[in-house]
């Protein structure tokens, strides 16, 4: 029903939008960093694990010189977005394709990337960052999000929240890291999902994913009594997230920005006595 309804779909969207707290985050920052690119005009962005396609409806609703490039690992996804956005595909404002992260091989061709809930799910996630970090021009963005390392006490007796997961998630230092390490200057990393928004989490999503998970269709029918209780007490939670910066949260949202240099030193030479890494800059 949702697939052949445009009305339907852009609605799906919209309570993704409302449910979960990493989209209120990310689009913030993605309108943030984009409206710069959108004054130079043309401009181009990497969805790097573009799943249902909501934030790309988004992207192109939002910037109109804005080309965007659709990767996922799943050709069931990118089929059904593909004959969703068949009049901006027909526009040239963006393809779909299949890939796998640690394989791309753009060269600098984007001003932005994007990769929202996807690297914790990754072994070889410094590959991803690395190629992701090739792929965008000098002075272009990076941004994502991700389960942080605290997130692995959300699975407790229920194991569906991490059990595709390859690691718990990042820390700020971790992931601060593993930027500089791919040649990304982190200008911001910040814990998502804290106090105010973990419980909005709890309330909204998880307490309910679980009994759906034990109770299968029929659950949906306490679930009408249960919403109009606490939609809008949670919305308020996830809007005190979203301007609120705890010290801690089970989610991280970090921002890098492609280094300008003449070239990279071999990964074995990356690095002086202190660990920190060298790059050649442009000036």
């Amino acid at each position: 029903m949702v697939r052949g309804s445009s009305f339907l779909r852009r609605l799906f969207y919209a309570l993704l939008d409302l449910l979960f707290l990493r989209s209120w985050h990310m689009r913030k920052v993605i309108v943030g960093q984009g409206l710069r690119f959108e004054e130079l005009g043309k401009w181009k962005l990497l969805d790097a694990g573009s799943g249902f396609g909501q934030y790309d409806r988004f992207l192109l609703d939002r910037f109109c010189g804005l080309e965007i490039t659709a990767l996922d690992v799943k050709e069931k996804y990118l089929e059904d977005c593909r004959d969703y956005f068949k009049k901006e595909r027909k526009a040239g404002r963006i393809r779909f394709r299949l890939a796998d992260l640690r394989e791309i091989d753009f060269g600098p061709t984007f001003d932005m990337a994007i990769c929202i809930d996807v690297l914790e799910h990754i072994d070889e996630d410094l590959e991803v960052i690395r190629r992701i970090s090739d792929s965008l021009k000098p002075g272009g963005v990076f941004l994502m999000h991700s389960p942080s390392h605290l997130s692995e006490e959300d699975g407790g007796e229920e194991d569906s929240f991490v059990g595709e997961h390859a690691r718990p998630g990042y820390s700020a230092e971790e992931i601060s890291d593993k930027l500089k390490r791919c040649g990304l200057e982190p200008i911001r990393v910040r814990y998502t999902y804290g106090r105010f928004g973990h419980l909005a989490w709890t309330l909204s999503v998880r307490n309910p994913m679980i009994w759906l998970n034990r109770t299968g269709i029929w659950g949906l029918l306490p679930l009408l009594i249960y919403y109009p209780f606490i939609i809008i007490p949670s919305l308020f939670l996830n809007l005190a997230d979203l301007w609120r910066e705890d010290g801690s949260g089970t989610g991280i949202l970090a921002i890098g920005q492609k280094v300008p240099r003449t070239g990279f030193e071999p990964p074995e030479h990356r690095y002086g006595s202190g660990g920190r890494p060298r790059y050649i800059v442009q000036t």
